[in-house]
């Protein structure tokens, strides 16, 4: 009976082992005076031992150091949306972040080619020629269109439209709930509105980093 606990200790620690990923020991516990019985660690390829079970290899508990990026990705497109939403400001610093954090991403991403880099860079450089055109007819901000810019050097050829596409929605869905207030208004003071209307400043930040966060954290954590 005591010769079964100290072989179902001795199963306990191998499993201990070799969940920490480390080899089967090269001792096990034994009474004094008796024959030591051959451990059969078979059965740590049955389906009872559970996770152990199965052969994870070395790298089954490795950081996936592409995240690291991408958690800096999200939290500077929140802190973008934030200080627009607040001050409809964008500091350069946030966007000087992104653009240095995009070089780490390249390196890190599993499915990113060079080609692929490439094609996020000269789209990157078609968005910023038409926010420029935008930005000197007064209908969008220098600060959004940088953002723009780096958030589709993030997106990628692949998803630079459909990151066009839900921003185009969520900035028009931004644009009603601050203009719905003066529908009413309009009816009884239309020119009143109107003037009130071309005062009301849209912190387009916010669907623009809203989109970036939709359109590119899925397909990166896949």
């Amino acid at each position: 009976m005591a010769q079964d606990n100290i072989e179902y200790f001795n199963r306990l620690f191998v499993i201990a082992a070799k969940a920490a990923g480390r080899s089967a020991p090269a001792f096990v516990l034994h009474r004094p005076g008796r024959k030591i019985r051959q451990l059969d660690y078979r059965f740590l390829n049955y389906c009872g031992a559970g996770w152990i079970s199965i052969d994870h290899g070395p790298d089954c508990m490795s950081f996936s150091f592409h995240l690291v990026p991408l958690a800096g990705f999200a939290g500077l497109m929140a802190s973008a949306a934030v200080e627009d939403l607040r001050r409809l400001v964008i500091p350069n610093t946030i966007v000087l972040a992104l653009c240095v954090l995009w070089p780490l991403h390249l390196a890190t991403a599993p499915t990113i080619s060079l080609a692929g880099s490439a094609g996020a860079a000269l789209c990157a450089a078609a968005v910023f020629a038409g926010g420029a055109l935008l930005f000197s007819r007064g209908l969008m901000g220098g600060g959004d269109v940088k953002l723009f810019t780096v958030a589709t050097l993030w997106a990628g050829p692949g998803l630079t439209p459909a990151l066009l596409v839900v921003t185009a929605f969520l900035g028009g869905l931004l644009t009603i709930a601050l203009l719905s207030p003066l529908a009413l208004r309009a009816a009884f003071a239309p020119a009143a509105t109107a003037r009130a209307a071309r005062r009301i400043s849209v912190p387009y930040g916010v669907p623009i980093a809203a989109a970036a966060l939709i359109v590119t954290i899925p397909p990166n954590l896949g």
